[in-house]
């Protein structure tokens, strides 16, 4: 005699089967708003933290989706989503009908392998990344050609670029404008204590050179919000933002808005932690989850613009290394899900709790009149360099496509004066704002704070047209609006792209001994105390750069 084995659903599965049922079977349409709370537990008979219960395990499995303030939403049923629907009313013991004519075959959820991948057994005594092979939806090519920017090389984005090497991504572009400190080195894998005071972004793209010695590597030591040109971001796969402060994540909202570029965001303080994922036209963006009064408070930073620059360095919050481990690979496992195409939850946000170990997924609402979303139409690369062109060359460009009243409009403001409001001395400056500190923008014979003259519009008329883009703040390889009031241009400076855009730092033809050994070779593009082996040329390129102790 066969006995059937008993079943132990519980009553939140049973009522989630029951809502997973309705959805297949049409009676919740897609888009459809669920019944409220109170009405769910009348008509299945169980209790609030029950329902809550079924609902995450719905939203779990992408059948529907929470709006704030709102309520639960219905979602489509399609390929992505059916088998677990059918399942979860299989459990509930419910039919689990639907549209699809063709019925899955019961068992575990698999990831079904790509119909174009080869079948291929890896040598893994010899290859480092054959065990992903293995992996039904990894390609190879892919993540190996993958172009990977990580903005932030903190104790966060150590851990993003400590995982991105050891996952074959191919190039990857660190950028980061402050130095290692003794504080750092409780949460950051890559740093040592010989690494004080030195660059993170250099430290940090040494040490995943070393990690996996096929990986391409550049760095940037300076500040994304004004020196990284937005050709770079043009030519990434991917954009990872591991930042502490608001306004360096709202200027990479824009700058991969612009450009029609994902990027995923990662915050962590103490035991909490958040990732998103921010991909233009699909749901709301970073500057979407500004609520207004946090959009007033950078407002009302910037109405002093050379005390917002400072304010920048504040962003100091308390972190483990721990927290940073988690939210870094939910983050890299995002990116890495981008790179293979694989579908991913844009305009949402997971909270990580490690004081409860909760975790839980919302989706945001998008702004109608966010201003970040705006993309840029088609980019006309030039070969002018951003050092060499000046404004009045580029301004004949714009008028030779828009007219004579063209004019330039540069990304940050050019501070052209400071007036004393006290002794009414007047400085020229003409430098753009981020060159100017707060304590520069003092009146060196009253103390006090000087009024700023301001301008980011080129129009033609100003004395100062013969200077070079470079010097009035725009970055290498950027792309430079021009408009005449009705449509715009946007002018890619493209002869940078061989200096600003490499990923060779640290490869072996850039390796020079130590200036010790009297060696009249090329300087080395990053040198690091002049530690470089003499004997043989090292196989990691970046071996001996910095110096490793165990």
């Amino acid at each position: 005699m066969k006995i059937q084995p008993i079943a132990h659903t519980s009553l939140a599965e049973t009522a989630a089967g029951k809502l997973a049922a309705s959805i297949l079977d049409g009676s919740l349409p897609p888009g459809t708003q669920l019944p409220p709370e109170r009405e769910l537990m009348n008509q299945l008979k169980i209790s609030r933290s029950t329902l809550r219960e079924a609902l995450k395990s719905l939203e779990k499995n992408n059948l529907i989706e929470s709006r704030p303030h709102v309520g639960w939403f219905a979602r489509t049923v399609d390929e992505s989503n059916m088998t677990q629907a059918r399942e979860m009313a299989r459990e509930a013991g419910l039919p689990a009908s639907g549209p699809a004519t063709n019925e899955p075959p019961t068992g575990p959820l698999r990831v079904p392998i790509a119909p174009d991948k080869p079948l291929h057994i890896p040598n893994l005594k010899k290859d480092r990344f054959g065990t992903f092979e293995f992996i039904s939806w990894w390609e190879r090519d892919k993540v190996r050609n993958a172009k990977v920017m990580v903005i932030g090389a903190g104790a966060l984005g150590n851990e993003v670029i400590k995982n991105l090497s050891l996952m074959g991504i191919g190039n990857l572009f660190i950028v980061d404008f402050d130095k290692i400190e003794a504080a750092n080195l409780s949460r950051s894998v890559l740093f040592r204590e010989t690494d004080n005071n030195r660059s993170k972004a250099e430290i940090a793209a040494a040490r995943a050179k070393s990690i996996n010695p096929d990986v391409h590597v550049q760095y940037m030591n300076g500040d994304v919000t004004t020196q990284l040109g937005l050709g770079i971001i043009r030519r990434m796969d991917v954009v990872i933002g591991c930042l502490d402060n608001r306004e360096a994540r709202l200027a990479v909202n824009r700058f991969c808005y612009w450009v029609n570029k994902p990027w995923v965001d990662g915050a962590i303080q103490e035991l909490l932690g958040l990732v998103r994922v921010f991909v233009p036209g699909q749901g709301a963006c970073y500057e979407c989850t500004l609520t207004d009064q946090a959009l007033l408070d950078l407002w009302l930073r910037y109405s002093c613009p050379l005390l917002a620059r400072q304010n920048i360095l504040l962003g100091k919050v308390p972190t483990t290394p721990t927290i940073a481990s988690i939210i870094g690979g939910m983050q890299s496992q995002e990116a890495l899900k981008l790179i293979n195409n694989m579908p991913v939850e844009a305009g949402k946000v997971t909270h990580f709790n490690g004081m409860v170990n909760e975790m839980h997924t919302t989706a945001y609402a998008a702004r109608a009149n966010c201003e970040s979303h705006w993309t840029y139409g088609e980019i006309t690369e030039l070969p002018p360099r951003a050092e060499r062109t000046t404004l009045a060359d580029l301004l004949r460009i714009a008028r030779a496509d828009l007219g004579p009243d063209a004019m330039i409009e540069l990304d940050q403001e050019l501070i052209t004066s400071l007036e004393c409001p006290s002794c009414h001395t007047v400085e020229q400056v003409l430098k753009p704002l981020s060159e100017v500190s707060f304590e520069a923008g003092h009146c060196p014979t009253c103390g006090v704070l000087r009024e700023s003259t301001l301008t980011h519009i080129i129009s033609g008329e100003e004395n100062f047209l013969h200077r070079t883009l470079a010097s009035v703040g725009v970055p290498a390889l950027h792309i430079v609006k021009a408009h005449n009031g009705v449509q715009y241009r946007f002018y890619e400076l493209t002869g940078d792209l061989p200096d600003a855009l490499h990923f060779h730092d640290f490869e072996k033809a850039r390796i020079s001994v130590s200036p010790a050994s009297g060696s009249n070779s090329d300087s080395p593009r990053v040198h690091l105390k002049g530690e470089v082996k003499l004997k043989d040329r090292p196989a990691n390129a970046a071996r001996g750069r910095v110096k490793f102790r165990g």
